[in-house]
């Protein structure tokens, strides 16, 4: 268990740039492939997953997280897929390694009932030894509970043997996970095992209005999608192809192990405009092999055709933007993205966007919102996915940073009035930087900062209660030019603990999080 922190690092202000807020969620057990959702009952509460066998909480709405290591009679083995129902019971589906049996024979699907603090011991489905399932992705229908659930099944992982082959896989539960119906084939062709572009891979489930089912995956044809308007019983006979994705699912970003672009469907339930539109968001690399992009199309009459697909990413440059997911507010009806991008830089330094559409999907927004980039390491598995949750204007994005060899997860908590105007607090101080070093500081902390004129600047340290703890500054006339103020932690006596240091320029502030070790 260990409390997150707010990372204040160096942050360059301009008119009108938005600043994002990242909280670390976790650097502990090499986490990556981090999936997340929240509470529809209180948007306070998160849990997310990542690999191999992380929890990861938050009561507060993602500001503090503990984290807890998952265990089950089925093994835990990573693909870790957070879901919730109307009830607030949270759902951590995961593939399996049992100790007696073979490596990921099956789904496993564990149940909390208290917002992640414990699990069951989780039923498992599909499992057809000595076959292999991978790669699941679940949806709860909100008429009923009831929990959908597609994956791909593999004769044999990795063969080249032409007599192997890949297919999707369906089943439900109807009992809060409890029990699952047999796994049933939903992919009319199948693909082959050698997990690359020819393989069926990528099924996301969504819900429709009336509780269709709808499911979109990657393989030989490109995207393709299939659905179901009898809970599952029935499914088309043939996949309606959305898009040839040109160049495949399967390719390289330097730096990243393995790369790809399944994917990701969801459907506007809102009641808005775009009620029952199905959208399906995906990256491939039909402008080049430097030149990865994020897209989207959508589909109004419930599948059967698709729109062209629409650039996500607003960037002119011939560099890469990947591992995409979305979600859709579905108390607006606003679409939210997530993903990888190199827009800033001619090397492998990667820095992490969100897109919102507040027009269902026909233009997009797009803003940093990771504080500083980082650089991969080829040779560290860095995972498959990012993930995303919305609810109620209340949106968490989740991401994996692989940086000096050091992997770790975070999320970003800032309002989302902020993210879409670009606009937030630090743009109504007249400075033009601004940052705190070091943070978190045991001994000494230092804030630095520059004036564009005669200014009158307070700073001020309080505690977490909001009690005044030491005035560095108060109502000081200041002329232009740029300032280090020290913090000295050992003389003011601060017992270790998270403190808001206060920095006001000519009555315009701003709260510079901070974390006092022992």
């Amino acid at each position: 268990m260990r409390l997150s922190i707010i990372l204040s690092v160096v942050f360059q202000f301009f008119p009108h740039v938005f600043i994002a807020q990242n909280i670390l969620i976790s650097d502990q057990n090499d986490p990556c492939e981090p999936s997340i959702m929240m509470n529809p009952n209180n948007t306070d509460i998160l849990v997310a997953g990542s690999i191999l066998n992380n929890v990861h909480r938050s009561n507060d709405g993602g500001i503090t997280w503990t984290s807890s290591i998952l265990s089950s009679s089925f093994g835990v083995w990573g693909d870790p897929v957070i879901d919730v129902d109307t009830s607030g019971h949270f759902y951590y589906f995961h593939l399996s390694n049992p100790p007696t049996g073979d490596w990921i024979d099956r789904i496993v699907c564990q149940k909390s009932t208290n917002n992640g603090a414990t699990w069951n011991n989780g039923t498992g489905i599909g499992l057809v030894s000595p076959k292999e399932q991978d790669k699941q992705w679940s949806i709860v229908n909100r008429l009923n509970n009831h929990i959908y659930l597609t994956w791909t099944q593999f004769d044999e992982y990795g063969s080249t043997d032409p007599a192997d082959s890949s297919i999707i896989r369906f089943s439900k539960s109807v009992d809060g996970g409890i029990t699952w119906s047999e796994p049933i084939r939903i992919s009319a062709q199948a693909g082959d095992c050698i997990d690359e572009d020819n393989t069926v891979e990528g099924s996301t489930p969504a819900i429709g209005p009336n509780g269709e089912i709808y499911v979109a995956w990657a393989g030989p044809q490109g995207i393709v999608f299939n659905k179901s308007l009898d809970e599952g019983e029935t499914w088309l006979s043939e996949e309606i192809l959305v898009n040839s994705m040109p160049g495949g699912w399967d390719y390289s970003i330097p730096g990243i192990q393995r790369a790809n672009g399944f994917p990701v469907t969801k459907c506007d339930l809102s009641g808005g405009s775009a009620h029952g539109t199905i959208y399906i968001n995906w990256t491939d690399q039909r402008n080049g092999l430097s030149n990865t992009d994020v897209w989207l199309s959508k589909s109004t009459d419930g599948g059967l055709s698709w729109s062209e697909a629409l650039k996500v990413n607003d960037d002119t440059t011939n560099t890469h933007q990947f591992f995409t997911w979305m979600d859709i507010d579905q108390s607006t009806g606003k679409l939210y993205f997530i993903f990888y991008d190199r827009r800033n830089y001619p090397d492998t330094r990667t820095d992490v966007y969100m897109a919102i559409s507040v027009d269902n999907g026909n233009s997009f927004i797009n803003r940093l919102i990771s504080e500083s980039p980082f650089v991969p390491n080829s040779g560290i598995f860095f995972g498959d996915y990012t993930n995303i949750t919305a609810h109620n204007d209340v949106v968490r994005p989740i991401w994996t940073r692989l940086n000096s060899g050091d992997l770790s997860i975070w999320t970003d908590v800032s309002p989302i009035n902020e993210i879409i105007t670009g606009k937030n607090e630090i743009d109504k101080l007249e400075s033009s930087s601004i940052y705190q070093f070091p943070n978190p500081a045991k001994e000494i902390s230092y804030v630095s900062f520059k004036l564009k004129g005669k200014s009158i600047v307070s700073l001020e340290l309080f505690d977490d209660s909001g009690r005044l703890v030491h005035s560095l500054k108060k109502d000081e006339p200041m002329d232009y030019g740029k300032y280090i103020i020290p913090i000295y932690i050992d003389e003011l006596g601060l017992p270790s603990g998270t403190y808001n240091c206060i920095l006001s320029i000519n009555n315009k502030s701003k709260n510079l999080r901070t974390v006092i070790l022992d």
